[in-house]
């Protein structure tokens, strides 16, 4: 959790944004965690009200803090990938420290960690809504391409990674699996996600059981829309 928060401070620096009482600091950020579950429950156009009510918050705050829709949905992208980053750097640190259970494990961390910051049901919302050539959010993608590249590296050099996959297979199934499935509800979505992810890392595991069709994805497949 320090980790993340000291990620968060980072980027908030980078834009000069000034520096908040505690509590503001507080309403600012359940704002923006009830601004990433609304948006993945109902769409870039969910009510902002909802959004207020949902972080226990009044109307006036969350404008106070963001003035317009776009200046929110940037937050939550900045909040989202900055937490899934400290989650890559923190896997690889643990990946060669003693008891950390070995690279696949770190990276299984990772993966189930990425997964519950609904990474999948944004999708949507950031590639239309977000600049993908916004220096900031640039930066937060090539530092999480470098740690995830890494840990990926880590697990096939032990013979624990199958040989045939790369990080955008990873980041693919992790966008799959936690976006939401029309006339699902989130909460069942929210259930059974971890069970199917560990089946997809299972899958992962050398030795592979099958030969995969294709090739694997890379991070260039689809960085023009992320």
């Amino acid at each position: 959790m320090t980790t993340v928060a000291a990620g968060s401070a980072r980027v908030a620096g980078s834009v000069r944004t000034p520096k908040l009482r505690a509590d503001a600091s507080r309403n600012r950020e359940r704002i923006v965690l009830a601004a990433r579950d609304v948006f993945v429950e109902d769409g870039a156009d969910a009510p902002l009200d909802e959004i207020a009510k949902r972080a226990g918050v009044g109307n006036a705050t969350l404008y106070r803090n963001f003035p317009d829709r776009a200046a929110l949905i940037r937050e939550v992208a900045l909040l989202v990938k900055n937490r899934i980053l400290a989650l890559a750097e923190t896997a690889t640190a643990e990946a060669s420290a003693p008891g950390g259970g070995g690279p696949f494990e770190a990276l299984q961390r990772f993966v189930h960690g990425a997964v519950a910051e609904k990474v999948g049901g944004l999708c949507a919302l950031f590639t239309g809504h977000v600049d993908p050539n916004d220096p900031e959010l640039v930066e937060i993608r090539e530092r999480l391409r470098a740690a995830v590249c890494g840990l990926m590296d880590r697990a096939r050099d032990a013979g624990e990674l199958r040989p045939d996959v790369d990080h955008g297979d990873l980041f693919i199934a992790i966008s799959q699996l936690t976006r939401p499935l029309p006339g699902t509800s989130c909460g069942l979505l929210d259930e059974f996600v971890p069970r199917h992810l560990q089946l997809f890392l299972d899958g992962m595991r050398a030795p592979a059981r099958s030969t995969l069709p294709g090739r694997a994805a890379t991070f260039e497949d689809f960085q023009s829309k992320h």
